[in-house]
C-alpha cells in the first residue's frame, strides 16, 4: 500500500465528515426583513394564566338593603299604628252603644240619646264601626303598604297581630267583642288572600 494511497482515503474521509457535520448542525434563520418591506407582526404567545380580575364577584348592596329593610319596618309600623287607633275607636263606639262609659266613669259619666244612637250605627253590621267596614278597612291598608305583593302577607297579618295587641294595652285589657270579630274576620281576609294566591298561611 502506498502512502499517496492512505493520503488519498483520510483527505476523502474527511471531507465526507465535514459534510456530514455541516448537514446535521441546524441553521440558525434569520428574521430580516427583506429590503424595502416593513417587518410584519410577531406573534409572542403569553404564558399567564387567567387573573381573577375575569372572575365575576358579587357584593351585596348594604345600603339598598338597609333601606328596604327599614321600609318594611315602617310599612309594619303603620299598620300596627291604624289597627290600635281603628279598634280603639271601634272599643269607643262600642262602649257609647252600650252605656258602659257609665260603669268605668263610677256613675258620673252618661252618654246622651244622640251619642248613643249614633254609636249604635256605627257599630251595626253595615256601620262605620261594624267588624264588616273596619276589617275590610285593615286589609285594604294592609294592601296600599304592600302593593298587594302576595309575599308581604304574612307579615301583614304579624303586624296586625302586634296592631291588636298594642290596642288591647290601649284598651287596658281585652277588647270588646266586636273587635274580637273583626279580629276573626281579618285573620280571614289574609287566609284568603294567601290562598288566592296559592300560598301557605301560617296562621
Amino acid at each position: 500500500m502506498s502512502v499517496n494511497g492512505v493520503t488519498s482515503s483520510t483527505s476523502s474521509y474527511d471531507t465526507a465528515y465535514q459534510t456530514s457535520q455541516s448537514a446535521s448542525t441546524p441553521v440558525k434563520e434569520q428574521n430580516t426583513p427583506a429590503a424595502g418591506k416593513e417587518p410584519g407582526a410577531v406573534y409572542e404567545p403569553s404564558n399567564e394564566t387567567a387573573t381573577s380580575s375575569t372572575k365575576k364577584t358579587y357584593k351585596p348592596n348594604t345600603e339598598l338593603v338597609a333601606k328596604m329593610k327599614a321600609d318594611q319596618e315602617n310599612r309594619q309600623q303603620q299598620l300596627q299604628n291604624i289597627v290600635d287607633q281603628m279598634l280603639s275607636k271601634q272599643g269607643d263606639a262600642y262602649n257609647k252603644a252600650n252605656g258602659i262609659w257609665s260603669i268605668l266613669s263610677g256613675g258620673n259619666f252618661t252618654v246622651d240619646a244622640a251619642t248613643k244612637a249614633q254609636a249604635e250605627k256605627d257599630i251595626a253590621e253595615d256601620g262605620y264601626w261594624g267588624v264588616k267596614q273596619t276589617s275590610e278597612r285593615i286589609l285594604d291598608f294592609a294592601t296600599a303598604l304592600t302593593g298587594g305583593d302576595p309575599s308581604k302577607i304574612e307579615e301583614m297579618r304579624d303586624a296586625f297581630k302586634k296592631g291588636y295587641a298594642q290596642a288591647e294595652k290601649t284598651w287596658g285589657g281585652e277588647l270588646p267583642e266586636i273587635s274580637k270579630q273583626t279580629y276573626d274576620a281579618v285573620m280571614s281576609g289574609f287566609d284568603k288572600m294567601a290562598e288566592e294566591a296559592g300560598l301557605t298561611t301560617n296562621n
